[in-house]
């Protein structure tokens, strides 16, 4: 069963960038209550897709030089990456369908 991971700033390259498959990061917090809520949903997300797409999440205050390379100043920010590359950008919750919808993954 597919779960979260967690990465950091010492494997983000070798964990998303060279994923063959999508990845999914969450750029979050501990402190983020909007993060905390988006935990079920990525969870399921992890689940369902599982083998077509990762989802990671990226603690932002213990992996600056990740978090500064893309820019990301609010939290949760999902950044979708394909071959290596962040192919789409959301900021804030969001229900799962609306979420897989704004990413542009198809709907199962």
């Amino acid at each position: 069963m597919a779960d979260v991971d967690v990465v950091t700033d010492a494997d983000f390259a070798e964990r998303v960038l060279a994923e063959k498959l999508p990845v999914l990061v969450e750029f979050t917090a501990d402190w983020c209550p909007p993060c905390r809520q988006m935990a079920p949903v990525l969870e399921e997300l992890a689940r369902e897709r599982e083998g077509r797409l990762r989802v990671v999440q990226l603690d932002v205050d213990r992996n600056l030089e990740t978090q500064a390379a893309y820019a990301v100043l609010s939290m949760p920010t999902f950044l979708l990456f394909e071959r290596g590359r962040p192919v789409k950008s959301l900021v804030g919750a969001r229900a799962k369908r609306r979420l897989v919808r704004e990413l542009g993954l198809p709907e199962e």
